[in-house]
């Protein structure tokens, strides 16, 4: 039986020396990544392979660009679309491959593009702009600023992180007309700017990074006849101490079941929260120093055994084995460098 092959999309900024998507074979079992190839795009900072497994869609100034994906987990590009708004930072995408949710940091904004048959990317089906608050007439305006968007579960419902509003909205997705409905949004206190958000695989349960806040809210979900139902059970910190530098900036892509990783920005390091199934609930494990400066993003290598930080300003990628019982971290090769890499995804070849 053949032996199952990993590849890495790292997306970069190429405003400096890089030129696009870098591509790597991964070695699973000993943490490794071997550069192959790198597809041609401007500024792709963020990237995600479709559900078929046949495609890989990314950001770029232009807009969001299609890529075929070969057998070797090489990319040739199909075609850009624009998104009908400044350049986004994060793509969502259904399993059936029928649509893509771009999220707008710039613009707030939140847009739905079709997807052809043939995986090319069609039209603006849905765009919607978050609309800025006063929060008196002595404070600073709250401006939109969407970071991240994430299907519910069961893919009736799309949250989207807006960390400018400190407030996660929850739409109905209509597949057949295209179109978003807000019928719901999550409340954080001002300026705890949740940025990012996970599910858990058993899909009870919702996971959000809160840059403002350093910390992670757990809520557990559900979907009544009433609509969709999230309960606030925990708020675990990502920090030992307060530091004013810390910032959470990097959620890992994949959830996994009993650990979730966090990178953190001004401090550079990268902190282990462990995670009971049954209950939801997470509990700080340890935190550890990556080796370079802004940790953009951070991955698990399948078989979790590794850990994959991209340190954005000092244009590299570092890999370490988690120790879990022992509570540390250890580099085993040595640092990959790419310049200005902003999101990593790890994927095994179909």
């Amino acid at each position: 039986m053949a032996k199952d092959r990993y590849v890495a999309y790292v997306g970069t900024y190429t405003h400096e020396n890089s030129v696009g998507i870098h591509v790597y074979d991964v070695d699973i079992e000993n943490g490794k990544l071997t550069e192959r190839s790198v597809a041609p795009i401007n500024n792709p900072s963020y990237i995600v392979r479709s559900k078929s497994g046949k495609l890989l869609y990314s950001i770029e100034d232009e807009g969001v660009a299609s890529f075929s994906i070969d057998e070797n987990g090489d990319l040739t590009q199909i075609n850009s679309e624009w998104i009908g708004g400044m350049r986004g930072c994060h793509i969502e995408v259904d399993s059936k491959d029928r649509y893509l949710f771009v999220s707008g940091y710039h613009d707030g904004k939140i847009t739905m593009m079709k997807l052809n048959e043939d995986g090319s990317i069609g039209g603006i089906s849905c765009g919607i702009f978050h609309n800025g608050v006063s929060k008196s007439a002595v404070e600073k305006r709250m401006d939109p600023a969407v970071s991240c968007s994430r299907l519910t579960p069961d893919e009736k419902y799309l949250l989207v992180c807006d960390c400018g509003l400190s407030q996660v909205k929850v739409y109905e997705v209509d597949y057949e007309l295209g179109k978003l409905q807000l019928i719901d949004m999550i409340r954080f206190s001002i300026d705890k700017a949740p940025r990012k958000l996970r599910f858990s695989r058993d899909g009870k349960f919702l996971y959000v990074m809160a840059e403002g806040a350093n910390a992670v809210y757990v809520f557990s979900y559900k979907d009544t006849d009433e609509g969709p139902v999230f309960e606030r059970i925990q708020k675990v910190s990502c920090v030992k101490d307060e530091d004013p530098m810390a910032a959470c900036v990097g959620f890992d892509q994949d959830f996994a079941d009993k650990y979730a990783y966090v990178s953190i920005d001004g401090t550079n390091m990268i902190t282990v929260l462990s995670r009971d199934a049954e209950t939801g609930f997470m509990e700080f494990e340890q935190t550890f120093p990556v080796s370079g400066e802004y940790p953009k993003s951070v991955s698990v290598i399948p078989g979790d055994k590794y850990l994959v930080s991209l340190n954005h300003d000092t244009d590299e990628m570092r890999v370490f084995e988690i120790f879990h019982d022992k509570k540390y971290a250890l580099q085993r090769v040595a640092p990959i460098k790419v310049d200005k890499p902003n999101s990593i995804q790890i994927y095994k070849l179909v």
